[in-house]
């Protein structure tokens, strides 16, 4: 069938070729008018402009017409499946808009069940803050928090890490450009020890607080690293505090983090503002020990949580107490490590990805 019609259009002059575009126009008008869902317009769409449609057709025979008439024949053609291409959408927004309609005006069937709503929860990294903050809160410390744009005095200098110091290798720093009174320079917190200054600065011993907030190194990310991480801070000044306090304090928090029947370990390391410095490590829970398979520990038995330490006493002197009678200990930890250990994340970076498959199993 195909093939006669273009037979019959091998013969047909300019004047019957213009003729069979303006018939086929009319009667896709009409017969779209008449399409009521999506079948019926994929229908129409393919009988009118489908490959074997009937304006496809009159396309394909404008070869076989004499060179005078092609142009004319080819325009019209064109025009004409624009206009329908125009028409198909047409009418499927106007379908689309009555479905609607429909919908908001239908009655209210209220036997039909309600749409459960999915209840919300709090993230896995918010979840292990507020643990982090209710243990040290039951212990007595106060929750406080600091600025995020930090002076390099509070962040380093005050620190005992001066301006060239090696130590401040350590940290991959955010530099803001601008100063203030044009010789501190600003930058991105790199952790929440500055609170320490700013505290002793302010307050007199005794002092037990804890400083929750977010700190930033430029650093690229790991499995194991992010350019921005949650931290808390744990400062305990007083007379008499000892290294034992330091111990016993973070061994009561790590049995009612990881559980009660948690052995904590302390390994010497160095941070320029605590003396002697020391890791904190927690035997491992979720294999025996030597299980080179675990995911947790990998074998080590020793899973590392914060690095702590005696205030260095020139860190008391310089907020104006004296040294011999006030001491304290010192220990910061990352959140995200934290919630790594307890729910057994391989990848920090998940925390952030906001893929709801991870996020609702918490």
């Amino acid at each position: 069938m195909a093939g006669a019609t273009t037979h019959r259009l091998l013969r047909m002059s300019d004047r019957d070729a213009l003729a069979r575009v303006a018939a086929i126009v009319d009667e896709a008008r009409a017969s779209l008018a008449t399409a009521e869902d999506e079948a019926a317009l994929e229908a129409w769409r393919t009988r009118v402009l489908g490959r074997s449609g009937a304006l496809t057709r009159v396309l394909r025979g404008i070869g076989s017409l004499d060179a005078e008439d092609r142009r004319a024949v080819g325009q019209a053609a064109n025009a004409a499946k624009e206009t329908l291409e125009g028409a198909l959408e047409a009418r499927r927004m106007a379908l689309e808009h009555a479905a609607l309609e429909h919908h908001a005006t239908a009655p209210l069937d209220v036997t039909l069940p309600g749409r459960p709503r999915r209840p919300g929860h709090l993230h896995p990294v918010t979840r292990t803050l507020r643990d982090i903050l209710d243990i040290f809160g039951r212990m007595g410390f106060a929750a406080i928090e600091g600025p995020e744009v930090e002076l390099d005095d509070y962040n380093f200098g005050r620190l005992r890490i001066p301006e060239h110091h090696p130590a401040r290798d350590m940290w991959d720093t955010f530099w803001i450009d601008e100063e203030v009174d044009g010789r501190t320079p600003l930058l991105l917190r790199t952790h929440t020890s500055p609170m320490q200054i700013r505290y002793l600065d302010r307050h007199a011993p005794p002092v037990r607080i804890v400083v929750p907030g977010r700190c930033y190194r430029y650093e690229a990310t790991d499995a194991t690293h992010e350019w921005m991480m949650q931290q808390v801070e744990v400062l305990a000044v007083d007379e008499g505090v000892s290294l034992a306090d330091l111990k016993g304090t973070l061994q009561e928090f790590a049995r009612q983090m990881f559980g009660p029947e948690r052995r904590v370990l302390l390994r010497n390391s160095y941070f320029p503002f605590v003396e002697p410095g020391v890791e904190l490590a927690v035997d491992c829970f979720n294999c025996p020990g030597d299980d080179p398979r675990c995911p947790v520990c990998r074998g080590s038995g020793w899973l590392e949580i914060m690095g702590a330490g005696m205030v260095h006493p020139e860190i008391v002197s310089a907020s104006g107490y004296d040294a011999e009678r006030y001491t304290g200990f010192a220990a910061g930890m990352g959140v995200e490590r934290i919630a790594m250990l307890k729910y057994g994340v391989e990848d920090i970076r998940t925390f952030y990805a906001n893929d709801l498959r991870f996020l609702r199993q918490f």
